[in-house]
């Protein structure tokens, strides 16, 4: 069913998809030369050609290109989501005049360095595998969107140019020129959308194909771009990057801080892992509607497609992935409660029944999301129960449980963020106890609202609950938190900071939650990268193209779960490795101590890693 055109050539998309990376030579000379290695298979050398796939003994074509496209789609997710949030910070930087912003906005953009090269050498081995071992494929798609092809090269140059500039002139624009650098960052990111939604239209195209009338090589190529899930997709995959790369970096931040030796460096670190979690979880909280937008799409396009992903046999990866996602919200409000207990001295007695209630609904929501639809059961059990659904939890693994269940932990995480944000602050505005109520008053009708149309969901027609009640709890959850976000901004604008933020004394699981978060988003990324590439079943090009190789069949579960594993622990090395290499330059500064970054003469090994704390940590 899924061959290594479903896993291998989705690649095609989302290989190429967002290849940010030519400083390897080999990488860029191949995206210069595919136009003319594309020309040369078309036309009507395709009809003659003989062979329309090879394999690779031993570990197979399809498993190689997996594994190779995988890490490549990670490496690409985290290098297009940093330039976001660092360009961002160091906006906010400039305009309040703060040099930690710059300075955090720095390091984001020293890590997008080191692994652009890391991206662009995975992105050449999956072109070169693309083209060799799936070259009908690779001609068909050549011969449609050869146009495409060529925006994309130009971007690519585009974009290394600013990048380059970007960097290397960051300590040089600075002052009347630092207007100038942020335009450089704006520009970046722009070129970079553009690789990113260039290439979708090819991975969107494999699953949803539309008919393509007569025209030039352009208009086809636009025709084809149009199809129903290319936007979708878009939004999805652009969200789910700025995730990627918040988490990573929020990781990175908490491995630094582990290993921190002096104040400083845990003050530093510790703030930047707070900076990389937030961003993480406000990628996090809009991603689950853009998703469910993308199915509702898949499902419009092709009904069969959506009963394949939903409710055929791919529909336990959507238990995993309800137990990844739940994982990761008790992860990051975890991180967030931490912090309200370390960070802010005295607010722990106030907010811990908030947290606990807030605990409490986030455990019944995850075990709501990821009670089955049905139970693999024995006969005699299932003679017992009367049929494989469960007489009590049955009613649970419907999507209209579900969807009210994660729109419920939208909101307790999206609180949980804003109770953060106003600890330790005393509103002084004259409208604040207006405000507040106005606003607890909201927080409980959206609450009772998603509750109420999800319950009512289940007596009504499908069509009714899916275009309208969904629709309806969505944009509940959006209104409270695009209302909620000012409003909450404007009250700590005038208050009264009662306790000062104190950084640098979360304890040592602060730092492996945010490891723990990075994992879970990798994890998930794999999990659903396999399930949208499985829909085509065994169809490169959906209803189009057949796919006649020997693996023309879906994996497994339980072998494709060893494969998202294995990818995870490979991405995992591979960002260890990215990490080490960024802070060479940190450990060549630090062959020569300075007296004010060092806590206590002779204090040279982290804490966590069994060096003594100092004199002043034991009295703090």
């Amino acid at each position: 069913m899924k061959s290594a055109g479903q896993l291998g050539y989705t690649t095609v998309a989302q290989g190429m998809n967002r290849m940010p990376g030519l400083l390897k030579l080999a990488s860029f000379l191949a995206l210069l030369f595919l136009p003319a290695l594309a020309i040369a298979a078309g036309g009507a050398e395709i009809q003659a050609m003989s062979v329309e796939y090879r394999d690779v003994p031993g570990i197979g074509s399809r498993n190689l290109v997996w594994i190779v496209a995988q890490q490549h789609l990670l490496l690409a997710g985290f290098v297009l989501g940093v330039p976001i949030f660092a360009w961002i910070c160091e906006l906010v930087g400039w305009k309040t005049k703060e040099t930690r912003y710059d300075k955090l906005a720095k390091e984001f953009t020293k890590l997008l360095t080191s692994a652009y090269a890391t991206t662009a050498l995975f992105g050449g081995i999956l072109l070169f595998l693309l083209i060799g071992l799936y070259p009908k494929l690779m001609a068909y798609l050549t011969d449609m969107f050869f146009p495409s092809f060529l925006v994309y090269c130009l971007l690519f140059l585009l974009e290394t140019a600013t990048l380059y500039m970007y960097w290397y002139g960051w300590d040089y624009m600075q002052g009347n020129k630092k207007a100038f650098h942020l335009f450089l960052g704006f520009l970046l990111n722009l070129f970079a959308l553009g690789i990113m939604i260039v290439p979708n239209s090819w991975a969107t195209f494999q699953a949803s194909p539309v008919v393509v009338g007569e025209g030039d090589a352009w208009a086809r190529a636009w025709m084809a771009m149009q199809n129903p899930t290319w936007w979708p997709v878009n939004i999805h995959r652009l969200i789910a990057n700025v995730v990627l790369g918040g988490f990573i970096v929020g990781a990175y931040a908490g491995v630094r801080y582990l290993l921190a030796v002096s104040r400083e460096e845990r003050e530093h670190y510790d703030w930047m892992g707070y900076v990389g979690n937030f961003i993480g979880v406000f990628g996090m909280l809009p991603l689950p509607f853009a998703g469910y937008w993308l199915m509702r799409e898949v499902y419009q396009y092709n009904q069969q497609m959506g009963i394949t992903l939903m409710g055929g046999f791919l529909a336990w990866l959507f238990i995993l992935q309800a137990m990844l996602i739940g994982v990761l919200f008790l992860g990051a409000n975890y991180y967030f409660w931490m912090g309200i207990t370390y960070r802010i001295p005295g607010s722990e007695a106030q907010y811990k029944k908030p947290v606990m209630a807030m605990l409490l609904v986030l455990l019944l929501c995850l075990g709501v999301w990821m009670t089955p639809h049905s139970l693999v059961a024995s006969l005699a059990e299932a003679q017992k129960m009367g049929g494989t659904h469960h007489p009590l939890l049955g009613v649970f693994g419907v999507m209209s449980a579900k969807m009210t269940v994660a729109n419920l932990m939208i909101l307790v995480t999206f609180m949980s963020f804003i109770m953060y944000w106003r600890a330790g602050k005393q509103e002084t505005a004259g409208w604040a106890k207006a405000a507040k109520a106005i606003m607890g008053a909201l927080l409980v009708i959206a609450g009772i609202a998603v509750v109420v149309l999800g319950v009512w969901g289940y007596f009504v027609p499908a069509i009714i609950r899916i275009n309208y009640f969904s629709v309806a709890q969505v944009l509940i959850v959006l209104f409270i938190m695009v209302t909620f976000t000012p409003l909450t901004a404007l009250l700590m604008k005038s208050a009264k900071t009662t306790t000062e933020m104190v950084w640098g004394k979360m304890p040592i699981r602060a730092g492996y939650s945010l490891v723990l978060n990075a994992v879970m988003v990798i994890l998930l990324m794999s999990l659903m990268g396999y399930a949208r590439s499985s829909s085509r079943v065994h169809w490169h090009i959906y209803g189009v193209m057949r796919d006649t190789s020997d693996y023309a069949y879906s994996p497994a579960l339980g072998y494709a779960a060893a494969f998202m594993s294995l990818n995870t622990f490979v991405f995992c090395l591979i960002v260890a490795f990215i990490f080490w290499v960024a802070t060479l330059g940190d450990k060549a500064k630090a062959q020569t101590p300075k007296a004010s970054t060092v806590d206590v003469p002779g204090h040279t090994t982290p804490a966590m890693a069994g060096g003594a704390p100092s004199s002043v940590e034991k009295l703090d």
